[in-house]
């Protein structure tokens, strides 16, 4: 009997049951099944558990409430609901199209390596702005091509960092970053911001022909993207420990979504981007004869903010959190992407399309770029910021944003 006692003493501790509990989860991939007799069964997740939990993750969120807008911008193209109706649905229907891309997106770069992963996120990071590029490359509507893409650089530097840092400067007094990794990006933007600025010049020029103007331009965006391609290398290879943040965390998150699934959540969510951003596109030129809203506005201001309005809410809830290292590497990285990937991306569709889609801007589009992005490198060269600097940011998109009312249609 002493012995058998000895035996019970030395056997391993069980895990006590808690009848409100039910069962007791191991970690993220097993769990203990515990029936009335106090058996544990260890029984693993399905695959299909996981897709469906992965689903919800993307599907069941605020903004995709929005998502009813989708058949109701198609609806207003198809039963001709005039051209505020169309532009309006379709605008908010784009919207949380975007974040489920986006989500889709770091689902399927979460199964593959960095390299990869960052081209991923480079390519369909960026998808509403390429897809709304290539709608309207299409429609010959290249001035609003250009004022989108150059809007899309302006709301990221001005209106989602301004905001971010207002968001945190109403938890702590100081914001300190990583202002290594974000001043490499300001590099970028500023050879980028160089480069957009030399077609722009060389148009002005006497005897400037307009064919040559288009050759410069397609020479300027083969050499933008190898050093896009050589900033990839720099930032997710050889110097990724420059881009790492202190709020990062090295634990891996469970891949809930196959390949497969999230390969097939990504092409359902492109093509109804790919839809309704036609639809958005091919009714810009109405909205603005029927009730005289400029298109310099349309396109510097409204087209950027509904293809960026997902990240600017993510980056503006990471600031606020204390992240900020996060919020920048959206704001700053998306205007990377945009300067030395899509606007390469667009002169060269245009290209393919005998479109006159080329560097050539205007003096008032070129100058506010090239201003706000020396503006952003003298808030980020400290590595500290705080909610005046947001203001001040905010303010300059203000005075870009009234400009736009007040330039004629046809200025290109």
């Amino acid at each position: 009997m002493s012995d058998i006692a000895e035996r019970k003493s030395t056997r391993a501790p069980t895990q006590a049951f808690n009848p409100k509990r039910g069962a007791v989860r191991r970690d993220s991939t097993f769990k203990l099944v515990v029936s009335n007799d106090l058996t544990a069964v260890p029984q693993q997740r399905s695959w299909a558990s996981k897709q469906v939990e992965g689903l919800k993750d993307i599907i069941i969120q605020p903004i995709n409430i929005l998502l009813v807008f989708v058949p109701l911008g198609i609806c207003s193209a198809k039963m001709e609901w005039g051209p505020l109706s169309t532009f309006s649905c379709n605008f908010m229907a784009i919207v949380p199209l975007a974040a489920v891309l986006g989500a889709s997106t770091e689902a399927l770069a979460a199964h593959t390596g960095q390299m990869i992963g960052g081209l991923l996120n480079a390519t369909f990071g960026n998808a509403v702005e390429m897809l709304v590029t290539v709608s309207a490359i299409r429609a010959n509507l290249v001035a609003v091509v250009q004022q989108s893409l150059i809007g899309s650089i302006l709301s990221n530097l001005l209106l989602v960092m301004g905001m971010a840092f207002i968001a945190s400067g109403m938890v702590q007094t100081t914001s300190v970053f990583n202002s290594t990794g974000a001043g490499t990006s300001m590099s970028c933007l500023v050879l980028a911001s160089l480069a957009l600025t030399l077609p722009t010049v060389f148009a002005h020029m006497p005897e400037a022909e307009t064919h040559d103007s288009a050759h410069l331009s397609r020479i300027i965006s083969v050499i933008l993207a190898f050093v896009y391609c050589a900033f990839l290398v720099f930032q997710l290879r050889t110097h990724a420990e420059l881009f790492t943040g202190g709020e990062e965390d090295d634990h891996e998150p469970e891949k809930l979504l196959s390949v497969g699934t999230s390969v097939s959540v990504l092409f359902a969510t492109t093509c109804a981007v790919a839809c309704c951003s036609e639809i958005l596109v091919d009714s810009i030129q109405g909205l603005s004869e029927t009730y005289g809203l400029p298109q310099s506005f349309i396109g510097l201001i409204l087209l950027p903010i509904v293809g960026n309005a997902a990240e600017h809410a993510t980056a503006v809830t990471a600031a606020r959190k204390g992240m900020m290292d996060l919020a920048l590497g959206i704001a700053v990285g998306s205007s990377t992407q945009i300067a030395l990937f899509v606007v390469p991306c667009a002169v060269m569709f245009g290209w393919a399309w005998e479109q006159p889609m080329n560097l050539n801007f205007t003096v008032f589009e070129t100058t506010c770029q090239m201003l706000t992005v020396f503006l952003v490198s003298q808030v980020l060269a400290h590595g500290e910021t705080n909610w005046l600097h947001g203001a001040m940011l905010m303010t300059v998109y203000a005075f870009i944003a009234v400009q736009t009312l007040f330039i004629p249609n046809g200025v290109h």
